[in-house]
């Protein structure tokens, strides 16, 4: 039995809107930050979850690698037991924690086998060149995340579950270093555009709006209303790669917006 509530009948109802799918958003979380919570299986206190801050690298399949000690209380929980989560957030902005995304990796962690090393190791210095001081003492060891299964959360009403293999068949959104840039510069130098892009493709009567992220394949929006703060999705008019163009297509939408 399905346990989602049928929609009211809509007489015209609108496409949806495209965007990209968990699994890629989960990877260009994943792939934003560097630092996670890994979740182990204590040792002391068995059953019980054992929470460490872990720097990570990722590999070309978006696996999880992690350079800890021997001597580290999560090594020594891996070794009796490798099952584990990492968990990672997106910084919240405006203070708003629970609408920030964020993902959960579960799966087995272990060591790397001796001929794999080395990748590992240029993968994980470039990500973390500060541990090129320790990467090759004697009790320092590589290890990697084999995910079973992910849970990616996208803020309020947002969430699912992502297998694995549609978590490393992914790609992070080509636009994910650029993001905060482009935010930056809508926000600031084209609230005004903001605002007619929203009313022309939201459909809302927006007295001011805020870009709130931006991907290939479009934005969302913070909007104020008469009736209040709303948030839409506005597609782009084709997918876009670089900022360059982003912009240019940015500029296209809101001279139509202006002609129409």
């Amino acid at each position: 039995m399905s346990n989602q509530h049928a929609a009211p009948f809509n007489p015209n109802p609108q496409p949806p809107v495209p965007e990209p799918t968990h699994a890629e958003r989960s990877r260009t979380l994943m792939h934003l930050s560097s630092v996670a919570t890994l979740s182990t299986l204590s040792r002391k206190q068995p059953g019980f979850p054992f929470g460490s801050l872990m720097p990570y690298a990722l590999d070309a399949a978006g696996r999880p690698l992690f350079l800890i000690s021997t001597m580290a209380m999560h090594t020594q929980n891996l070794k009796a037991d490798p099952r584990a989560s990492l968990f990672v957030s997106q910084p919240a902005a405006d203070g708003d924690v629970l609408g920030a995304a964020r993902v959960t990796l579960v799966g087995n962690v272990a060591q790397l086998p001796e001929e794999e090393k080395a990748e590992a190791r240029e993968t994980y210095l470039k990500a973390h060149p500060n541990s090129q001081y320790w990467v090759d003492f004697t009790d320092f060891a590589f290890f990697r995340l084999e995910p079973a299964d992910v849970y990616y959360v996208g803020g309020f009403g947002v969430m699912g579950w992502v297998t694995a293999a549609d978590y490393a068949a992914a790609a992070p959104d080509p636009l994910a270093a650029a993001a905060q840039g482009i935010l930056d510069h809508m926000n600031t130098d084209h609230a005004d555009a903001l605002v007619l892009l929203t009313r022309t493709h939201a459909k809302l009567e927006a007295e001011s709006a805020t870009m709130t992220s931006v991907d290939r394949l479009g934005f969302h929006v913070r909007v104020m209303t008469p009736g209040g703060v709303k948030g839409a999705r506005i597609p782009f008019l084709r997918e876009v790669a670089t900022p360059t163009e982003t912009r240019t297509v940015l500029v296209e939408m809101v001279k139509q917006a202006r002609q129409g």
